[in-house]
């Protein structure tokens, strides 16, 4: 399992991670990563125990785009793009 991770990842050169208030369960979790897992491109993984998320893509996506899909869920704040 450890290589095929190690080959998707290897598919999607760029990272950021997005601080998100409002997470406060897995069923939260699950929406962000959804939201943003509909970008083309991008495969986003969320903790909600820190509040962040991993966002992996294929191509660099402005942080306006990220913000606006997490942000327009409703109940998910992103605090900061790093």
């Amino acid at each position: 399992m450890q290589a095929d991770v190690a080959v998707q990842v290897s598919h999607y050169p760029y990272e950021k991670t997005l601080v998100v208030d409002g997470m406060v369960c897995k069923n939260c979790s699950a929406r962000v990563e959804n939201a943003l897992n509909s970008i083309d491109g991008v495969w986003a993984e969320a903790d909600v125990s820190s509040g962040r998320v991993t966002v992996r893509m294929k191509r660099e996506i402005e942080d306006k785009v990220l913000k606006k899909t997490v942000n327009d869920i409703g109940a998910y704040t992103v605090m900061k793009v790093e």
